[in-house]
């Protein structure tokens, strides 16, 4: 099964690792840590115009996106 992320993106819902709530984790420096850890290695995909809501987690790349992790919770039941 597909996960539309929001923009244009969809991804393969077993290669999701965790989707976060970006405002929470954001506090922990572990989070921000590996969040620097990925940009450095461009593996972010920035898919949101508007302020970040949440971060996905894949085997490949994490996404940022402006869709709440509630709702791409919902889409994946």
């Amino acid at each position: 099964m597909f996960l539309f992320l929001g923009g244009d993106i969809t991804v393969r819902s077993e290669d999701i690792i965790g989707v976060f709530d970006i405002e929470e984790c954001s506090v922990s420096r572990i989070t921000a840590d590996y969040l620097n850890s990925c940009q450095k290695k461009t593996q972010i995909v920035n898919i949101s115009e508007d302020m970040p809501k949440s971060f996905i987690i894949t085997d490949k790349k994490t996404y940022i996106s402006n869709v709440s992790h509630n709702t791409i919770v919902k889409r994946a039941r």
